[in-house]
């Protein structure tokens, strides 16, 4: 009698549900933090000869070296550091967690933070242990320190700015982490595009610093780049882990090109911090609607006065906008919605469904 999945899969496994992926055809897409601007005609005539060109019968460079150089050079990457990349950060993310995955250790993340930190823990092995931001969002210093002297965590992952949340946390606050940390801190700066600040030329000093970085928020989420910076003696274990040719030969000579026209990616970034501002004061002016600050692509809010999180997102979605409903993910997030920053045209259409959408529950 052949063996059924619940006998032979890990009970942690079966108990998890699936990162979910809502589908989007025919919608104003405002849910994944992509960058809703495509890339000038002239750069994607350039594409379309390199895709043309590429030897995809034959493996990509496994080092990508090319690409690498390329982007030491537009991420002002410190020297003596090493690159890493990955099929997105997800990847990078699971490499860690694996390297790392010794009996009974511990990964370690801030509270609501990017939902994957907790799911690789699970695939992993790892026992996870997540620590509540203030109520504010900000980092609770303290608890976190607290808990690294509890867990002795092998990895913290802090994403800076965060993910729901949008804010960038207290610079000290991470630095007096790092420093208490036994382990390796991560710092995911997936938004860095859309934030005035970034740990990148603090890696030299602190032994035990990680940092991510990826392209998908600056206009690239379809080629699945993620980066690790960092020093040599950790990621020559990590690379030992990641997978050969995991960064297809598209995605590198793509990428490379785009690096070569990195002023387009920073007026696309410069154009949403412009829209973001506009439309965080839009979203603060109507009645029963709290904004939080953000540093990052998207806008995290809290509907009230009569109206739920889940009934907001239904009737919007009912009028074609898709955003991305928090409530129930984590307490600190009770009726929160998160919403990507598109183009002025899309915001206008999300801002009046979403004051439609507020009438119709006042009728």
């Amino acid at each position: 009698m052949p063996s059924r999945p619940d006998q032979l899969i890990r009970p942690e496994i079966l108990a998890l549900s699936a990162y979910h992926v809502p589908p989007a055809k025919g919608m104003v897409k405002l849910d994944a933090m992509e960058n809703p601007y495509s890339l000038p005609a002239p750069l994607r005539e350039e594409i379309a000869q390199l895709a043309a060109d590429a030897p995809i019968n034959r493996y990509p460079d496994p080092n990508a070296a090319s690409l690498k150089a390329a982007l030491r050079e537009a991420l002002a990457i410190p020297d003596g550091m090493e690159i890493m990349l990955g099929n997105g950060s997800d990847e990078i993310i699971q490499i860690i967690a694996l390297a790392f995955a010794r009996p009974g250790a511990a990964l370690m993340s801030v509270e609501p933070a990017f939902v994957m930190f907790r799911m690789i823990a699970t695939f992993t092995g790892m026992r996870y242990a997540g620590v509540p931001l203030n109520p504010d969002f900000s980092l609770d210093v303290d608890a976190v320190l607290a808990a690294i002297a509890r867990h002795q965590p092998a990895v913290i992952f802090i994403a800076y700015p965060n993910n729901p949340t949008g804010n960038l946390f207290d610079a000290a606050g991470i630095s007096r982490i790092i420093d208490a940390a036994p382990g390796v801190v991560v710092v995911d700066e997936a938004y860095h595009a859309f934030a005035d600040a970034s740990f990148m030329s603090t890696l030299a000093k602190y032994p035990n610093l990680l940092l991510m970085r990826t392209l998908s928020k600056s206009g690239l989420a379809g080629l699945r780049l993620g980066l690790l910076a960092g020093r040599p003696e950790w990621l020559i274990q990590l690379e030992k882990l990641r997978l050969p040719y995991n960064v297809g030969i598209t995605t590198q000579l793509i990428t490379e090109k785009v690096l070569q026209h990195g002023d387009v990616l920073l007026q696309q970034a410069a154009a949403i911090k412009i829209e973001r501002a506009v439309m965080s004061e839009r979203l603060a002016a109507l009645n029963g609607i709290e904004v939080f600050p953000t540093d990052a692509n998207f806008i995290l809010f809290r509907v009230n006065r009569g109206n739920s999180a889940a009934q907001v997102f239904q009737r919007l979605k009912a009028r074609g906008i898709l955003i991305k409903n928090l409530d129930g993910s984590h307490p600190l997030l009770k009726n929160c919605l998160r919403v990507t920053v598109g183009t002025p045209s899309e915001n206008t259409q999300f801002l009046e469904a979403l004051q439609a959408s507020f009438n119709h529950q006042n009728h």
